[in-house]
């Protein structure tokens, strides 16, 4: 049964250029009993202007303007308070036509679904009115038309990004990904241009402005005066400028000849927040030409001009440490980057693993400490591990669960405060309830526990509890546990064991 009223639909009309209209958008626009189109304060809407001979006379047109297009407004929730009511509005305004079985056309420039504002009354209306959606050529393909420029190829990986990204996040993407789209220039183009050059992508970056319009043009990046960019262009990042070794890819490109072996460097990031980064880590990020490590600790290294990010998933560790030795022996200044303190359960053990090929024999390995895991929860609890102390991994990965066991029994029948890493994940559901178990066999159901979970981080939680009263359905992989000796106690909610032990 089809939805009562007229019908909605969103049409893309292209980049700018009347040409490059669907045969099937002129159609709909032509037929239309309403013709629906946003634009600015004291602006001409531009999909307007595509559609100035396609729609016919008698066409009701039904102007949406924005309130604010800055960010700038006096509306009690802000610009995105201004923005929602805006389009709350404008959906009332289509659906008055709609429920008089009108049937109405948006206009969108480019593709209705691609930064466009029909989105927004997609969301509002399609689950009551029958509505489709007509694509339209995006802007960024005019683009890379109109300076001749491939995008990617065979199995490049191809990022559209927003100009408005913080300038770190948006160098850190483009170090990231072979080619790139950057959308929403405007006055952000000159922390645009700046992310480039971090990122070592200015070179081949191609500024476009108003593609397949009549006053089109297209010029380097490095050559645009950055006070002239409007907000119709945008820049193309082609994947054959990508410079540098791909993610665990031999490189086609031949090596100069080595100078002799380099340091390799181990490094341990802290748990989260930049403030817990220890200065000569961060003195040493900034002199390294590589980084190599696991997708999330590669991602928290700001990118800079020459740096090349070299990214993995989380179970190759030896194969990520052979990566970075074969840099190493040619010469390269390679860090490998660890959450925490990369010889806690980190990076620094699987490098001297590998190292012991002796094809790295030049190589000298130097590992620089970061704050872990477990002193970060420690200290947001008190000072749990106070006096002598365990640290365990509980994953059986790389070891049988009978040893996970039997070294649990023994720090339990030891009285050692036990930090416990890794308690919990997508495929080990029931090790923290065996855990529990073995525990309970030798420690009091009363012991003191502190789960920390994402400590450092916008998410952080911290609760203390019981042995008794831990619930393992509520502890995953972001989770470090700190199971607390006989003598740890809790004093105005914080926990704590006492440095000395009673005869």
């Amino acid at each position: 049964m089809s939805a009562p009223g007229g019908r909605l639909y969103g049409v893309g009309l292209g980049p700018g250029d009347p040409e490059l209209v669907t045969l099937k958008a002129a159609r709909l626009v032509g037929a239309a009993d309403v013709v629906a189109y946003h634009q600015g304060v004291g602006k001409r809407s531009n999909a307007r202007r595509i559609a100035d001979g396609l729609i016919t006379p008698g066409t009701v047109e039904e102007v949406l303007q924005y309130p604010v297009t800055t960010g700038t407004t006096d509306h009690p929730g802000g610009y995105a308070g201004a923005m929602a009511d805006f389009y709350a509005d404008c959906a009332a305004r289509v659906a008055t036509h709609l429920d008089a079985g009108r049937d109405v056309v948006v206009l969108a420039e480019g593709d209705p679904l691609f930064y466009g504002s029909f989105m927004y009354l997609h969301d509002r209306l399609s689950g009551a009115y029958e509505t489709e959606i007509v694509p339209g050529v995006p802007a960024f393909a005019a683009a890379s038309a109109a300076a001749a420029t491939p995008l990617v190829r065979q199995t490049d990986v191809l990022t559209v990004l927003p100009g408005t990204l913080p300038e770190a996040e948006l160098a850190r993407r483009l170090a990231d990904t072979d080619g790139a789209i950057i959308m929403k220039l405007g006055r952000r183009f000159p922390a645009v241009r700046s992310a480039l050059a971090q990122a070592g992508r200015l070179d081949g970056a191609v500024y476009v402005e108003r593609a397949s319009m009549t006053e089109q043009r297209w010029l380097p990046v490095a050559d645009v005066d950055a006070t002239t960019v409007p907000y119709f262009s945008l820049i193309v990042v082609p994947g054959d400028t990508r410079d540098g070794v791909r993610r665990y890819e031999a490189s086609t490109t031949p090596e100069p000849p080595a100078a002799g072996a380099a340091e390799l460097l181990v490094i341990g990031l802290g748990p989260g927040p930049d403030a817990w980064l220890t200065s000569e880590v961060s003195a040493a990020l900034a002199e390294v030409d590589h980084v190599v490590g696991y997708a999330p600790y590669v991602n928290r290294v700001p990118q800079r001009e020459g740096l090349r990010r070299h990214a993995s998933g989380n179970t190759v560790e030896v194969d990520r440490a052979r990566f970075a030795l074969d840099l190493a022996v040619k010469g390269e200044r390679v860090a490998v980057v660890s959450g925490g303190d990369a010889g806690v359960f980190g990076m620094a053990s699987a490098v001297f693993e590998a190292a012991e090929d002796p094809v790295y024999d030049e190589v000298r390995v130097r590992v620089l400490p970061g704050v872990s895991a477990v002193q970060a929860v420690a200290a947001r609890a008190g000072a749990p591990v106070g006096a002598d102390f365990a640290v365990m991994s509980l994953s059986d990965r790389l070891k049988p669960w009978s040893v996970v066991e039997q070294r649990l029994r023994a720090v339990a029948q030891a009285d050692l405060v036990l930090a416990v890493y890794n308690p919990a994940s997508r495929s080990r559901r029931e090790q923290v309830a065996r855990m529990r178990e073995v525990l309970l066999e030798h420690k009091d159901a009363a012991t003191v526990v502190v789960v920390g979970r994402d400590v450092g981080r916008s998410e952080e939680s911290l609760t203390v509890t019981t042995l008794g009263a831990l619930d393992p359905g509520t502890i995953d992989m972001k989770c470090l546990l700190i199971v607390g000796a006989t003598s740890t106690r809790v004093t105005r909610g914080r926990a704590w064991t006492p440095r000395y032990v009673e005869g």
